[in-house]
């Protein structure tokens, strides 16, 4: 598309991505969001702020991975030739951040070797973010057209308004899987986080 062949969406303008609606728009203005936020955690001090922190980083990362791979990742490997070996390791990034910030909800704040998990977190979060845009992103840029990347954009968003907002061992990575059980969890999820309820000590697993 154009003549920007794979080239990094972090620094493209909008209207090179597709305008306000498109989905490479709204992917990166969340990846944004996520890298202030984990700054912002690294720089408190306070155990109570720290910890209100790293609530937002952990609902915004889950309900944004839940958008790519149920909406995004299905149309990378419809149209981007090595859309398969692309979109499986992100998906392996995000089951190790999945996995990661279980056992952080699962230990309580100050708790030995849990802050060392927040860091590992946070820096394979980091690394995710650039896969998607300096990799699997510009992709999909090059293979689909601008009404497609729109069109991409309101479903992404209207799925991310739904999604889960923590871990969760049981959804699988791929649709239709991970759409049919991801429903009623973010309805748990959302009621937990209206509700204060931040542990997932008391989830049960299998």
């Amino acid at each position: 598309m154009g003549a920007a062949m794979s080239k990094t969406i972090k620094d493209q303008t909008v209207e090179q991505l597709g305008g306000g609606s498109s989905v490479l728009v709204r992917q990166r203005r969340e990846h944004q969001e996520m890298d202030r936020l984990m700054d912002q955690y690294l720089i408190l001090d306070d155990l109570h702020q720290r910890e209100h922190v790293l609530k937002q980083v952990v609902q915004l990362v889950f309900s944004h991975a839940f958008a790519e791979e149920t909406v995004l990742w299905p149309a990378v490997r419809a149209s981007v030739p090595d859309g398969e070996e692309l979109t499986a390791r992100v998906e392996e990034e995000h089951q190790q951040i999945n996995d990661l910030v279980a056992d952080i909800e699962r230990l309580p704040p100050g708790e030995p070797g849990r802050e060392e998990k927040v860091q590992r977190a946070f820096a394979l979060i980091r690394q995710d973010i650039r896969d998607e845009e300096d990799l699997l992103l510009p992709r999909l840029q090059d293979a689909v057209d601008t009404a497609r990347l729109r069109k991409l954009g309101t479903t992404w968003a209207a799925v991310r308004q739904t999604a889960p907002t923590h871990p969760h061992p049981v959804i699988p990575r791929r649709p239709p899987g991970n759409a049919l059980l991801g429903v009623p969890l973010s309805v748990y999820d959302r009621v937990r986080d209206a509700l204060g309820i931040g542990s997932s000590a008391s989830r049960r697993g299998r």
